[in-house]
C-alpha cells in the first residue's frame, strides 16, 4: 500500500469518528443542559418532578439536531 493509500485512510478514519463525536455531543449537550435547567427550577418551584418532562425536551431538541446534522452529510 502506498503512502499516499494510507494517508487517505487515515484521514477517512479520522473523518469519521469526528463525525460520531460530533453526533454525541450534539446529542448529550440538549439533554444534559434541559435536565439541569429542570433540577434548578424544580429547586426554585418547589416542583421536584419539573426534570423529566425537560429531560425529553432535550431529548427531542438532540434528536433534531443529529438529524439536520446527519442531513447535512448525506449532501
Amino acid at each position: 500500500m502506498s503512502r499516499k493509500k494510507k494517508k487517505e485512510d487515515s484521514r477517512m478514519v479520522w473523518d469519521a469518528l469526528v463525525m460520531v463525536l460530533q453526533f454525541g455531543i450534539n446529542m448529550l449537550v440538549p439533554i444534559l443542559g434541559c435536565t439541569l435547567l429542570g433540577v434548578w427550577l424544580g429547586n426554585k418551584l418547589n416542583i421536584n418532578w419539573l426534570a423529566i418532562p425537560l429531560f425529553f425536551v432535550g431529548a427531542i431538541a438532540g434528536g433534531q439536531n443529529v438529524y439536520r446534522m446527519a442531513k447535512k452529510f448525506m449532501k
